[in-house]
């Protein structure tokens, strides 16, 4: 099964939504996203350390911090996780700024839904919300979020990785 993507249209300005179909099962899917978050996460182009990233994590709870690590073992948040629902949803409290450093007061979220269509064949629905925190950048923020190298690619990149084991 292949994977196919679309764009959802935006239930409001201030979100970004897309989906994707991974031909995985659903708890598959979801340890992917989770559990293997830096085999998948563009991280030659998408880190925010000041050396080259040697991995992506997120921790496995409510609360768990969502950070990448340098290859001089640094590490640079990214965010926490809000809701820990495996194998079915996870919310994560993005934190970067417009300039993609880590501002522990902006709060906007990603709410990931895996949903079991059949046997092996999961669709991944993803919003990333609250875009409206950004102020006069908002616009900017939720295009770039919306592109080939936003959440377009980047959910490419996963479905990749799900689907090829």
């Amino acid at each position: 099964m292949s994977s196919a993507e679309t764009t959802i249209p935006p239930s409001e300005a201030a979100s970004v939504r897309r989906s994707i179909l991974v031909a995985a099962t659903q708890a598959h899917a979801f340890a992917v996203f989770t559990a293997g978050f830096g085999s998948w996460w563009p991280l030659e182009s998408h880190h925010i350390g000041l050396q080259p990233a040697r991995s992506a994590v997120i921790e496995p709870r409510v609360g768990g911090r969502w950070f990448e690590q340098g290859i001089d073992g640094s590490e640079c948040r990214w965010g926490r996780v809000l809701v820990w629902e495996p194998p079915a949803r996870l919310v994560l409290c993005w934190q970067l700024s417009a300039e993609f450093r880590y501002d522990p007061e902006l709060h906007t979220e990603i709410e990931i839904r895996f949903i079991a269509e059949a046997e092996r064949s999961t669709r991944v629905e993803l919003e990333h919300r609250g875009l409206e925190a950004y102020g006069e950048a908002a616009q900017r923020m939720r295009s770039a979020f919306d592109s080939e190298n936003g959440w377009a690619g980047i959910l490419q990149n996963y479905a990749a990785a799900a689907g090829g084991t």
